[in-house]
Parts: C-alpha cells; structure tokens; sequence
C-alpha cells in the first residue's frame, strides 16, 4: 500500500476496501497490510492495521526496489522513484508480504490518492 505522508486511516481503509471486491477477496483472507517503512510509522496506516486486524509490514525503498526489479513489474513510476526510493511500493510490498512463492492478485488500484495491490500465493 502506498500513500501521501498523512493519509488518515478512513480514507486509507475506504481504498482497501475497494481493491478487496475488485479482486473479489474477502477481508479475512488477508493477514498482513505492507508498505514502506516511512508509512508504517504513521498514525493512519498504524491505526488501518489494528482496525482490521492485521499486521503490519515495513519494507525499506531498497528491499522494495530489489522486489520491483526481481518481478519485473509492469506499474513502475520514475516519480515514485524520486520521492520515494523506489519505483513501486504497492505492488512490491504486497508480494514481498506474501513471500517467495506470490503472485499480483490485484495489481496497483489508485483510489482517492491511496495506491493498493494486493498479492497471495501463485494460483490463489
């Protein structure tokens, strides 16, 4: 997951809540919510991350740029990379969270600002 320094937690959920019934998956299949370290500080992704129950992940823009390149994803942006570090946050942190064997569910969903993809074991 990737958002603007501040995000609150409501607009934050609004945006998972809409990549779940995009990618037809249901809240308690889900266990983990990652992004980049910076973010996982904040209050909103924190408070996002106990409202569902889930655990939350931080991902250096290194460790996410080495997943970008090693999946060689499609959704990469050079502004990201410039503010950031990396050249995707959402995509690679959900597959870095997911493990060795994941595959994109969802690739990026921009939803009011807040970027979301979700990944899960190859053939789920």
């Amino acid at each position: 997951m990737g958002a603007r320094p501040g995000t609150g937690p409501a607009l934050l959920a609004g945006a998972v809540e809409a990549a779940l019934v995009a990618a037809g998956v249901e809240r308690s299949r889900v266990s983990v919510v990652a992004t980049l370290d910076r973010r996982a500080a904040e209050p909103g992704m924190r408070v996002l991350a106990g409202s569902f129950g889930w655990r939350l992940a931080a991902f250096s823009a290194t460790e996410l740029a080495g997943a970008a390149a090693g999946h060689d994803l499609a959704a990469v942006s050079g502004r990201v990379a410039a503010a950031v570090g990396t050249p995707s946050v959402a995509e690679a942190a959900a597959l870095l969270a997911a493990g060795a064997q994941a595959s994109l569910l969802l690739p990026k969903r921009i939803v009011d600002g807040v970027t979301v993809a979700i990944a899960g074991p190859a053939g789920s």
